[in-house]
């Protein structure tokens, strides 16, 4: 009887599965295109729409499917809403819009696709709150930016046409003023044109950290890691295989998630890898060991709260990768500039001979020993950054000409600032001639 009982019992969960499989496949075909880009299905919402899917359709509380694409922050899926003729201003039964959405979710990437496809960012929601209050609200400051200078742009070419229609700036913070984006246009802000193939595999990790939880900003660490990106981007790397973090987004987590299993889950055998920090630095007093200070890092529990340089280099060191190219805009030893310290503490010579590479990795550094990264006002940009940038700009391709251009450069450049600033290159030149390449 145990047996015949024991029999039963499985086939029954065995037509259960069956019929619940069927079920599930059932429902799943009915899905609509809104639920498909709930669940993030790239593939069968590409689907829809070339059926002839409505992209503009409207679940029961006036959301559409870009709507959706922006809670979720899936910039792939919006774009692609985007490219099929989704309406950007559309509102929802609250008054919200994709940007209100976005905006407070604190998604700066698909901010700012929306704003490059002319969303409404004075749009007011039932609650009279525009995107600008509700990014505030949520203390999202990335995204405050863009929405600041979007708003910025449109009154001075208001005020270009005419000064009657010149519209006051409505800002409802205090904290943040308009005047701090307003940095001066340089050289290397007009983007060039490299003539680049696509790089398919090729991914980057960029990080920017300006204004910090509870520290001193790191001056144009913010914009510098945004027109790294647009670099990257003239240089052939794809917009989805390149992750940007800046401020409020690059927490320890964030970083580690990003370190640790967004690339990880993205590499291919032939990836070239290239990973930008600007930000502040600090050492561990006890053991001298260097530290990446993330958004909501504190110098003084950097154990807890940083992100050692030698796991960088370790966790990057076992992929397996063609090529990774690290640069750093940042100082390590505690004695100013884009750098920290525990207090009560003296700085540190930060010896980085003794750091230990795979030998697939070159890792190009703003400063040596205890020199300090500094930034230059008149340019609007950290002196690494802006030379490395140039560098590019003029035509150099491998790691290796890049730091012997530059190093000169900053160096002279740092002298008119008074400040000692010679950058670092790790291996040894010689040993990268002809390797890591960054332009084809």
């Amino acid at each position: 009887m145990k047996k015949i009982g024991l029999f039963v019992f499985c086939f029954c969960i065995f037509v259960i599965g069956v019929f619940g499989v069927y079920t599930i496949d059932a429902n799943a075909s009915e899905l609509t295109l809104i639920d498909r880009v709930y669940w993030g299905d790239i593939t069968n919402v590409s689907n829809l729409i070339k059926n002839g899917a409505d992209v503009n359709e409207r679940s029961s509380n006036g959301w559409t499917p870009l709507m959706w694409a922006a809670k979720k922050g899936n910039f792939d899926i919006l774009k692609m809403l985007l490219g099929s003729r989704a309406k950007v201003n559309l509102k929802s039964n609250k008054g919200d819009t994709a940007l209100s959405i976005a905006a407070r979710e604190g998604h700066e990437d698909i901010v700012s696709l929306l704003l490059e496809k002319n969303a409404d960012f004075g749009v007011v929601n039932n609650d009279g709150k525009t995107p600008l209050q509700l990014a505030e609200e949520k203390g999202h400051r990335s995204v405050m930016k863009l929405l600041m200078k979007a708003q910025a742009k449109e009154n001075a070419e208001m005020a270009a046409l005419s000064p009657q229609l010149q519209t006051p700036l409505q800002t409802p913070t205090a904290q943040i003023k308009l005047p701090e984006f307003n940095r001066p246009r340089s050289l290397i802000d007009n983007i060039p044109d490299f003539n680049a193939r696509l790089r398919e595999n090729d991914l980057a990790v960029i990080i920017g950290i300006e204004g910090y939880q509870s520290l001193p900003k790191s001056d144009y660490s913010y914009d510098d890691a945004k027109l790294v990106k647009d670099y990257l981007k003239a240089l052939g790397f794809k917009e989805r295989n390149i992750e940007l973090l800046t401020d409020e987004r690059a927490t320890k987590s964030g970083i580690e998630k990003t370190i640790e299993a967004w690339l990880p889950n993205r590499i291919k055998q032939d990836s070239k890898i290239f990973v930008y920090y600007s930000g502040h630095g600090a050492p561990e007093p006890k053991t001298g060991d260097a530290y990446i200070v993330p958004f909501d890092g504190d110098p003084n529990y950097l154990e807890v709260t940083g992100y050692p340089l030698k796991r960088l280099y370790d966790k990057l060191g076992k992929l397996q990768a063609a090529e990774i190219v690290v640069a750093l805009d940042s100082c390590f030893s505690g004695a100013g500039g884009r750098s920290v310290l525990a207090k009560g503490a003296r700085p540190l010579v930060m010896m980085t001979e003794g750091v230990v590479l795979s030998q697939n990795m070159a890792v190009l550094s703003a400063t040596q020993g205890t020199q300090i990264s500094t930034s230059n006002s008149e340019k609007g940009h950290g002196v690494f950054t802006y030379h490395f940038l140039k560098a590019l700009k003029d035509g150099k391709k491998n790691i290796a000409e890049i730091y012997e251009y530059i190093k000169p450069s900053v160096e002279d450049e740092a002298k008119t600032l008074n400040v000692q600033q010679s950058p670092s290159l790790n291996p040894d030149p010689e040993k990268l001639r002809g390797r890591f390449s960054l332009r084809k």
